[in-house]
């Protein structure tokens, strides 16, 4: 069965239950399409007065080879649960080549974004497998009222991800009767944290985290760090330059959940 049936069946069972472009200092605009192109960035440094050197780019990972299915990282068509301009999507980049949906992360617990165009029927459904199909993870995802950004963390009482190990998550809203439900999944791996990269982290400020775990390709902790960072200060760049670097444009300016 595929890793797509397989999802299809644990639904049907539980339906009871950024350097970042920050930067783009460089004239380039980067696009989803261009993500493959990302790698060629230089990796930050402090200088000596403890500031961040900023010249810098998103550098996305190579992507792992042998993945079978790439993933969906907005819901296909234009038909939705709501029928608007704007799709459910997750906030991730896209490896233009293969339409590869993947990031990096070093958290044990690591926290997914999403952008909810709709206010649906009823809960969405959250999914996290081994790379084998084995189920991790699930749970229902309380969804907004208005359209919006959300976030969740896998919880601190499931067993953390595996380093070196890669992980397949499904997000899906199911719609009123009659409408397709709408389907978002990628890929997440866990890496090592570096010595030399965690001394830097230890003391960069909020903002200079972003570039550092971006310029390193860990989008997971740079984009959860930016968020952050766009709760307290709407009008901090962080987060609208992120998610301006991997084409995502159009949701840079929408609110996201406290």
């Amino acid at each position: 069965m595929s890793s797509f049936g397989k999802l299809c069946s644990i639904f049907s069972s539980a339906v009871g239950t950024l350097a970042i472009s920050w930067a783009v200092l460089s004239c380039t605009q980067m696009h989803a399409q261009s993500v493959n192109s990302l790698v060629i960035g230089q990796n930050p440094t402090l200088n000596p007065k403890g500031q961040l050197n900023q010249s810098l780019i998103f550098a996305a990972p190579p992507p792992p080879p042998d993945i079978g299915e790439p993933g969906q990282r907005a819901e296909a068509g234009s038909r939705g649960c709501g029928g608007g301009n704007k799709q459910l999507t997750a906030l991730m980049p896209v490896y233009s080549n293969s339409q590869l949906i993947f990031g990096a992360t070093i958290a044990s617990h690591p926290t997914f974004w999403f952008y909810i165009p709709y206010k649906p029927p009823s809960p969405g459904k959250f999914v996290l497998q081994d790379k084998d199909g084995k189920l991790v993870y699930q749970t229902d995802v309380t969804l907004p009222q208005t359209p919006r950004v959300i976030s969740f963390s896998l919880p601190q009482t499931i067993a953390p991800l595996e380093i070196g190990k890669r992980y397949h998550w499904f997000f899906k809203i199911y719609c009123k009767a009659q409408q397709p439900s709408a389907f978002v999944e990628g890929w997440i791996q866990r890496n090592s944290l570096n010595p030399a990269l965690n001394s830097q982290l230890e003391k960069a400020t909020p903002r200079e985290r972003v570039a550092l775990y971006a310029a390193n390709g860990i989008w997971f902790e740079a984009l959860t760090t930016a968020g952050e960072l766009h709760r307290r200060d709407p009008k901090e760049t962080s987060w609208a330059t992120l998610l301006q670097a991997v084409g995502l444009n159009d949701l840079a300016n929408e609110p996201i959940t406290p």
